[in-house]
């Protein structure tokens, strides 16, 4: 549908327990899957960059290219234009853009990026055409995207599943679709591509360390940022369960035999030539 705009409601928000996870992704841990294809001198467009972390690794790596980050927050792109900074990259520019209809000509990428954004749209369809279109010929759209109802943890938490059916309700009631790593291959094949590579990859959080920092930022997540005032606002939730989800959390954190696992799919589609 040639227009489309946003439909959907980012759910998580930008609040300070957001960014804490944001911050944290690195190429190397977000899109280990696409760095084999990268050259020095491709440009890339990167999709809901955030606070550019990925967006800042990836102008690293093509040195003699340059990189575009772009979100449909505003605010955040501050944040991503002082983390290029920090870094003294000179290969990055950041602008706002709508997914579901990208600001730029045909053939215009050598490779086009999103983590994490297909599960938070109106369309992902159209959103998977808007990055085939804006890209070259022979070259590729990557993209990942976590599963929520394939996350896994132990030991075992009704607070936790209560969690899990409250994200996965407030996701979407917000236009998304949670459980979106699964459907990427899917959503490609719609979208008219035809060289499709999918795969699947983990985030794993069993250290003391990580148990702490992965509960920590969900439990302040559950209580104080946007996904918070969705919950409620929609009546999906009421303070009192908030807290209980978010203490669960945090019971969860401290179990030394603690173990939760992220399953993301991912896909590198190849433009036809």
């Amino acid at each position: 549908m040639p227009g489309a705009r946003e439909s959907a409601v980012y759910t998580h928000g930008h609040h300070e327990s957001v960014l804490r996870s944001h911050t944290w992704r690195t190429a190397a841990n977000s899109a280990a899957y696409l760095l084999g294809s990268l050259k020095p001198h491709m440009r890339v467009l990167d999709i809901g960059c955030g606070p550019g972390t990925i967006t800042a690794d990836l102008a690293a790596l093509v040195p003699d290219g340059h990189v575009t980050g772009v979100d449909h927050a505003p605010g955040i792109l501050e944040q991503a234009r002082s983390t290029a900074a920090a870094r003294g990259l000179t290969n990055i520019d950041f602008a706002v853009a709508d997914v579901h209809a990208l600001e730029y000509p045909d053939d215009t990428f050598c490779v086009v990026h999103a983590h994490q954004v297909l599960q938070h749209v109106g369309d992902p369809v159209q959103a998977l055409r808007e990055m085939r279109r804006v890209t070259r010929p022979g070259g590729y759209v990557a993209v990942r995207d976590a599963d929520y109802a394939a996350m896994t943890w132990y030991p075992a938490s009704a607070g936790m599943d209560d969690w899990l059916d409250l994200y996965r309700t407030v996701a979407r009631a917000n236009g998304g679709e949670p459980d979106a790593g699964r459907r990427l291959k899917s959503w490609a094949l719609e979208a008219g591509f035809t060289d499709i590579t999918a795969t699947s990859a983990t985030w794993t959080f069993g250290t003391a360390d990580e148990r702490a920092w992965w509960s920590g930022l969900w439990a302040d997540r559950t209580q104080a940022s946007a996904y918070a005032e969705r919950a409620t606002a929609g009546g999906h939730a009421d303070a009192a369960r908030l807290r209980a989800v978010s203490d669960a959390w945090r019971e969860w954190g401290k179990r030394e035999d603690g173990w939760f696992a992220v399953l993301h799919g991912e896909i590198l589609c190849r433009k036809d030539a």
